[in-house]
């Protein structure tokens, strides 16, 4: 590899044995570089100085090659000029820039005369830059779709003029021309997908061949997110839900204590014959909290806290004899809200369509598949919830009904009527119709206005 700037200027004032020592210092260097950029590592650590005792991966593994080989040794660190270390930040980036050009190259290389389609995305780093991450995805010489990340672009701001632009220079760069560009992918965001003025649009009008396809993913996110918002029950259920589990997973001790409970009860379960043993069946965990970018991870956290009910109302109680008045008064409404009926039927109730949504989350991020197969997919899962709407309110209200029984929790009685005159209905009806068909319902709606212009191009 080609040294560059400053340091191919201090090569060309020295010469004979003591060009010998600089290149192997500065291939020490790049070798250790090159491979914590491989890994993933960090570079620099917070104390540089000789005497440190974690001076950052890349001093310390040059010291560990130094000790390893005793001509590295004679050559590095200590042993260097002052001025001709090769390890300053200033030089780090310089090889890794050196590094990412190659890289860069060779995908270019990998490329070839064919067409390509880009990925873009953006975010805003720790020092409030903004910066747009960009991959392209192409076939290879072999045949298979592959995916490269290609550049980290820095832009003054997210118009959409300014963002076409910082990925126009990009490609221009490695002379990836517009008019091969064959797909688009961004998220929802009006700068990018806007159908008038958006990067999606300014790169059609250059390039008509430029599909746009907003990330299956991160559209189905978006439509599980809202449906979930606009029915204020189910809204009401999640943020209880994520209540109980920060109360609980407050401490160490809780979980432990948690943990210690769940493994008393899946005891007495198998020597009752309500489980079944096995490897890997039965491993101890705890609750899954829930993340705001991951709807799947609202389902790891219903399954968790089904599996390990009994154990949560326990800690619950535990906590609502405790004397520190804060954790008892959040303990106390926690272990209210989790025994009530209507918090059992929505747990129920959720992960009921969840089963069938969290299908499509695993789904959509695989890289083998294609509009048409997740089309597919959303059909399927539309069925399977039209099915769940139509046949599944006898077996949900009767796997509620058992549930609250085997965890003492008081059913009501669902022929109990509400309201007065003409408005007035059973509970019964309450729950099967403004909970159980309305949920469904906002997710077969959100579902259908969010993927039907796929369903026409790819199968019209």
């Amino acid at each position: 590899m080609k040294p560059s700037g400053h340091i191919d200027k201090v090569m060309h004032i020295i010469g004979g044995e003591e060009v010998l020592k600089h290149r192997l210092r500065l291939k020490t260097t790049i070798m250790v570089v090159k491979q914590l950029a491989l890994q993933g590592s960090s570079f620099r650590g917070h104390d540089e100085s000789d005497d440190s005792l974690n001076p950052g991966n890349v001093l310390a593994w040059i010291g560990f090659a130094a000790k390893l080989n005793d001509q590295i040794n004679s050559v590095v660190l200590r042993n260097a000029p002052g001025n001709a270390k090769y390890t300053s930040p200033s030089i780090q980036k310089e090889i890794l820039g050196i590094i990412a050009n190659r890289v860069r190259c060779k995908i270019r290389e990998e490329i070839g005369d064919s067409c390509f389609s880009i990925l873009v995305d953006e975010a805003v780093d720790e020092a409030g830059r903004e910066q747009m991450s960009i991959i392209v995805r192409y076939v290879s010489s072999s045949g298979i779709v592959t995916e490269r990340f290609f550049a980290l672009k820095s832009v003054a701001d997210t118009s959409a003029e300014t963002l076409k632009q910082a990925i126009c220079d990009v490609l221009s760069q490695y002379d990836l021309q517009i008019e091969k560009l064959r797909g688009q992918g961004y998220d929802g965001a009006s700068n990018m997908s806007g159908q008038f003025n958006g990067v999606k649009a300014l790169f059609l009008r250059d390039c008509p061949y430029a599909y746009f396809v907003h990330c299956f993913a991160h559209r189905l996110q978006l439509a599980l997110m809202t449906s979930a918002k606009v029915c204020d029950p189910i809204w009401d259920f999640f943020s209880i839900l994520d209540c109980i589990i920060n109360v609980v997973k407050a401490s160490p001790k809780r979980i432990r204590e948690l943990q210690a409970i769940h493994k008393k009860d899946l005891d007495g379960m198998l020597d009752v014959g309500e489980i079944q043993s096995g490897q890997g069946a039965n491993q101890m965990t705890s609750l899954k909290r829930s993340g705001p970018t991951r709807w799947g991870s609202h389902y790891h956290s219903i399954l968790s806290i089904i599996n390990m009910f009994n154990a949560t109302c326990v800690v619950l109680e535990d906590l609502c004899r405790s004397k520190e008045g804060e954790q008892r008064a959040q303990a106390r409404g926690a272990s209210k809200n989790i025994k009530t009926f209507e918090f059992v039927f929505n747990l129920h109730l959720m992960k009921g369509i969840m089963d069938i949504t969290d299908f499509l989350c695993q789904a959509f991020q695989q890289e083998s598949v294609d509009i048409v197969a997740a089309v597919g997919f959303v059909s399927m899962a539309k069925v399977k919830l039209q099915k769940l709407r139509d046949e599944g309110w006898d077996k949900l209200l009767q796997e509620v009904k058992s549930f609250c029984s085997k965890h003492a929790i008081e059913v009501p009685n669902m022929n109990a009527t509400l309201g007065r005159g003409e408005k007035q209905t059973t509970l019964e009806h309450r729950y099967h119709f403004e909970y159980f068909n309305q949920c469904i319902d906002f997710q077969l709606g959100t579902l259908n206005s969010r993927f039907n212009e796929y369903q026409s191009d790819c199968f019209s």
